[in-house]
């Protein structure tokens, strides 16, 4: 176990595959509000990438943790390549949920945060356990490529044979999306300069399972029932805000939000001006502020009427 400053931690642990995978924690000095649950993007990594995303949430009274998939950051795998979206899924499950179950944890509620790719992840692992999770932020997330960022048609269609052939090629032609998804050139520098980012062309496998993980996600919309907020930039090409808006209108949750910033590109918590990354975590941070102490209210109101009704037994005897 690596201890770092303000209360962060590093730590590898086994997957149920024997791989080691990184894992990172963020820890407010006081009794956090609730726990949430970080997904990070395609060709990302949680240590780095979403530190600004955890450091905010952190201080505003949340525990934040975060896993780098199989194939991400420091974790074990070949860089960049998903053998498996299942396999992110399970492996997101079983530590998020060793999370979960830890005493110090037992009632707090559980938040999953999921940006791009990762926000497929966070829907998935609302799937597998459809009442286990407490809400979801969904940053730009992948319930479609959009079409500009999709290879030809007859690339696609024999993709499946092809990935199957030659797994691991980097042969998948694409657009240089640090450029298009993040708008400021200081980000998309920090980016290219992140030795643990992947910056080569998808492997084959890996445009396969993120193509049809995000078919999966996209035909399913109308499953997701947790409550969620959905934030997206209007002038996005690397996930669909259409589809943002369709999994608003699809979804049979009865507390959902979506919230769209014209003008605004992929990358919404790290890649936009200052002035737009606040105006973007001001809205995530009202909304899971308004679940949480909805949640500590109504805990407090039980906690009271079983006092009052301890109280009043008690003085009934005497």
């Amino acid at each position: 176990l690596v201890r770092c400053r303000h209360l962060q931690y590093a730590e590898f642990i086994l997957n149920a595959r024997g791989l080691k995978l990184y894992t990172y924690r963020w820890i407010p000095k006081d009794e956090p509000i609730a726990l949430i649950f970080l997904c990070h993007g395609y060709a990302m990594e949680c240590s780095m990438s979403m530190k600004g995303t955890a450091t905010r949430l952190v201080e505003a009274g949340y525990a934040v943790y975060g896993i780098d998939y199989e194939g991400h950051g420091k974790s074990a795998g070949l860089q960049g390549y998903v053998q498996s979206f299942n396999n992110i899924v399970d492996d997101c499950s079983d530590y998020f949920t060793s999370i979960c179950e830890k005493p110090e944890n037992s009632g707090k509620q559980r938040f999953l945060l999921g940006e791009s790719m990762g926000g497929a992840v966070a829907l998935l692992l609302h799937r597998k356990k459809p009442s286990f999770w407490d809400g979801a932020v969904l940053v730009a997330p992948m319930c479609k490529i959009s079409d500009e960022m999709k290879p030809p048609a007859i690339f696609v269609s024999l993709l499946g044979t092809v990935s199957r052939m030659f797994p691991t090629w980097r042969a998948v032609p694409t657009q240089d999306i640090v450029k298009i998804a993040i708008k400021t050139p200081e980000r998309r520098e920090e980016v290219r300069c992140n030795p643990y980012c992947y910056k080569g062309r998808p492997r084959l496998k890996t445009a396969h399972e993120l193509l049809t993980a995000s078919l999966d996600v996209e035909k399913n919309l109308h499953q997701v029932s947790l409550p969620f907020l959905v934030v997206h930039g209007g002038d996005d090409i690397v996930t669909d805000p259409s589809v943002s808006e369709l999994l608003y209108e699809s979804a049979a949750s009865r507390d959902k939000t979506l919230q769209l910033y014209p003008g605004m590109c992929h990358a919404l918590t790290s890649g936009e001006p200052p002035e737009s990354i606040n105006l973007v975590f001001s809205d995530i941070i009202a909304w899971l502020n308004s679940r949480a102490m909805d949640r500590l209210a109504m805990l407090e109101m039980e906690a009271k009427s079983r006092h009052d009704v301890r109280f009043m037994v008690s003085h009934d005897k005497h």
